[in-house]
């Protein structure tokens, strides 16, 4: 029996943790979601806030700080926060893709420097890493080998090379200017292959967001078709193709399930670049089609998002010392009774942390929104 669009939408939900919020720690909750979107500082604990139950700001603060979740560039050439066990692997499967966004690139070709010349500096990197150091101390480091090019060099190896961010402070524990880490490895340790690290990540992919196509994986990752394919043959009967309601070939993990169609989906208010309003293909399985301009903006700014019985039904900005909700159809009194409560339970945990949080991204909504409805809610 073919799996509908309203049980593909609800299994990516309760793979995200989004149908009901589970008691977990929250190194344990990220490797849950596969990995966590921190292109801004604030989203990976606003995400945590949605699927944690009980979440406490603080225990991530020192996930990050004991290195028990890092920060680093991976999937998408994105910001990623993840299980620390998780990045290796998860590195591995992405460098190649990662290394040839930037050392092919013209910013970095018009050096004249080779890729060689950019790989022999990884050793010492790691050793001049091996405490926190800004962007502008490795720049002043790399300019003694490479001169006036050590901007652009330093450009491209933060990018591929197995380097965390440190956490530097904050609300939200990073701040500018960034810093940055090796990423450490225990002695003797074996660096783990591209083709297996692409397989686990695949694995993780679907346990997080699954059932899913080619399509949606090299969406979230930007890994090629032929590298995806090549790592589903691998799986071998780990991962098994599912019908769905179209003709696109659909796989998940053979012992995954799925909810029933009438589960419900409760309200959430999903931060700035929630992964899973990326993880798949087209306007994704929780964005109506006709929404999608009006939350993913031309400069690929993805906004904080209402979630109404599994769906993207509005946007959400912190105004005044409370939140404004405003939603793109009309809603029913249980529907913003819902979102209400789910507003001033995390205006009382912004009003401890930033209450302008994504303060910056404002002029989104001065430009205007087809909006039908808005209110501000405060704690």
């Amino acid at each position: 029996m073919s799996l509908t669009e309203r049980q593909l939408t609800l299994a990516t939900l309760d793979r995200q943790l989004l149908l009901e919020r589970r008691r977990l720690d929250v190194a344990e909750a990220v490797r849950r979601v596969c990995a966590l979107q921190a292109q801004t500082p604030a989203s990976p604990y606003l995400a945590l806030w949605n699927r944690v139950q009980d979440f406490a700001p603080g225990d991530l603060d020192a996930a990050f700080r004991e290195r028990r979740i890092v920060k680093a560039t991976l999937m998408r050439i994105t910001l990623h926060a993840v299980h620390a066990e998780d990045y290796a692997p998860y590195h591995a499967a992405m460098q190649s893709s990662l290394r040839a966004t930037r050392l092919y690139d013209r910013r970095f070709t018009a050096t004249e420097l080779t890729p060689g010349d950019a790989d022999a500096l990884l050793p010492e990197l790691a050793g001049f890493l091996a405490r926190p150091r800004t962007g502008a101390e490795v720049e002043r480091e790399v300019t003694g080998r490479f001169g006036e090019h050590a901007r652009r060099v330093w450009w491209a190896l933060r990018t591929f090379a197995p380097v965390h961010h440190a956490p530097t402070g904050g609300p939200w524990s990073f701040k500018q200017p960034n810093a940055y880490l090796a990423s450490p490895s225990a002695p003797g340790s074996p660096i783990p292959e591209a083709d297996a690290g692409v397989q686990r990540l695949l694995v993780a992919y679907l346990g997080a967001f699954g059932p899913a196509s080619v399509r949606d994986f090299a969406r979230f990752t930007l890994l090629t078709h032929s590298v995806i394919t090549r790592a589903l043959h691998g799986l071998g009967d780990r991962v098994v193709p599912v019908p769905g309601p179209g003709r696109t070939a659909l796989f998940d993990l053979a012992d995954a399930a799925v909810p029933a169609e009438d589960t419900p989906a409760p309200p959430r208010l999903l931060p700035m670049w929630d992964s899973t309003l990326l993880a798949h293909t087209g306007a994704g399985r929780i964005v109506p089609e006709a929404y999608r301009p009006l939350v993913v903006r031309r400069n690929g700014d993805v906004l904080p998002c209402l979630l109404v019985d599994g769906q993207v039904a509005g946007v959400w900005r912190a105004v005044g010392g409370g939140l404004e909700l405003t939603s793109f159809h009309r809603l029913g009194r249980a529907d913003w009774q819902g979102l209400t409560e789910e507003a001033e339970r995390l205006s009382a945990l912004l009003a401890a942390r930033d209450p302008a949080v994504y303060g910056r991204y404002g002029h989104w909504w001065t430009k205007g929104f087809a909006g039908v409805e808005s209110t501000v809610v405060k704690v």
